[in-house]
This record gives C-alpha cells, sequence and structure tokens, in this order.
C-alpha cells in the first residue's frame, strides 16, 4: 500500500486523475474516511482532514480552520494559532539541554540528572508559552509535533490539559518560526492510501 498526501487546493485534481487511470467506480463516505474503487478494482482511502466529514469532501478539506499548533523538542519549542495557512499568533523559544555523554560511572549519572533537570525546565518553559498563546485561543482542532515525550510533558500542565493533539502528528527538526510557519503544508495535508 502507498501513501501520498495531497494539498487541499490540488485534491480535485488528484480525485480526477484517479477516475481517469482507473475509470469510475463506487464511492463508500464515512466519518473519516473516503473510500473510492476505479472500474478496474483499484482503491483509495481517503482520510478526512479534522473528521468527521461535514458534507462534501472538498468544501470540507478546503475549509478554513483555526488550528492550534504545539512544536515541543528537548532544545526548543513553539506554540501558534493558524487561520487557515496564516499564522496569527505564536511564540517560539528555546533552552539548553546538555546532550548525552561518554563517560561512564559517576560522572554519566551526574550528566544524566543534569540533563534531566534541564529537560524538565525546557519543558516548564514551553508549558508557559503554551499556555499563553493556546490555552484560552478558540480552536477548531489542536495539533502537535516534534518530541512525543517531550509533547506529552508539556500538555500535562494543567493549564493545558483540554489540548488533545488530532490529525497528524507533526514531523519537526527544530521549532523555529520559519518552521512553524511551514507546518500548515502538514496539518491541512489530505491523506490517501493507494491499493493499485
Amino acid at each position: 500500500m502507498r501513501v501520498v498526501s495531497v494539498a487541499p487546493e490540488r485534491l480535485e485534481r488528484w480525485l480526477a486523475g484517479f477516475a481517469e487511470r482507473h475509470g469510475d467506480g463506487p464511492t463508500t463516505t464515512a466519518d473519516d474516511v473516503v473510500e473510492l474503487e476505479g472500474a478496474d478494482g483499484a482503491h483509495a482511502w481517503i482520510d478526512v482532514p479534522f473528521p468527521p466529514l461535514a458534507g462534501d469532501l472538498l468544501e470540507h478539506a478546503l475549509h478554513t480552520r483555526r488550528i492550534g499548533v504545539l512544536l515541543v523538542r528537548r532544545g526548543g519549542y513553539g506554540a501558534g494559532v493558524f487561520e487557515g495557512t496564516k499564522l496569527v499568533a505564536s511564540k517560539v523559544g528555546s533552552s539548553y539541554v546538555q546532550g548525552t555523554t561518554k563517560a561512564g560511572g559517576w560522572s554519566q549519572q551526574r550528566y544524566a540528572r543534569r540533563r534531566a533537570n534541564q529537560a524538565s525546565a525546557a519543558f516548564a518553559e514551553a508549558a508557559d508559552v503554551a499556555a499563553r498563546v493556546l490555552a484560552t485561543a478558540e480552536l477548531d482542532a489542536f495539533v502537535a509535533g516534534g518530541d512525543r515525550d517531550a509533547v506529552r510533558a508539556v500538555l500535562t500542565d494543567r493549564r493545558l490539559t483540554h489540548l488533545e493533539p488530532a490529525g497528524p502528528w507533526l514531523e519537526v527538526k527544530d521549532p523555529k518560526l520559519k518552521i512553524l510557519e511551514t507546518m500548515p503544508e502538514q496539518f491541512r495535508a489530505v491523506r490517501i492510501r493507494l491499493d493499485p
């Protein structure tokens, strides 16, 4: 099975291309997936972005949503609110978290404790920023990315417990502002599984 991601603006063209290549066949619609079957037996399962499906798939995919984004890695974080593809509120930052060491014995344990303390302080700082940007924002959906354990640690903050990540997990190496600004490419993309 192959998986492709298609921008919502290109979905209509992709659907037309599937029908041209495989012929028209039955379509099955559910709240979270639309299944296409070509006349030649090819299948495509289109994951509905931000389910449940509300009406027409194209209109649903193109609908402008207010999305909260939280990105966390050990050395940095970013929180933002998007109106469609436009970043309307954001804050990013970084914290020093020492890398691993090859020293053994007591030194290794001391560095591990220091690293854990630095990471804990960094996650607390990220939680403060996320609370300022996201906690009271009126959102249609919330997505997260980066290091899963780091995001979980930040979301344990009592001010953020109402935020539950939905949609795709965002792939992020370094949560800087330029990276945060590109996140709509990932969270708006329509994922399609193909079985030729």
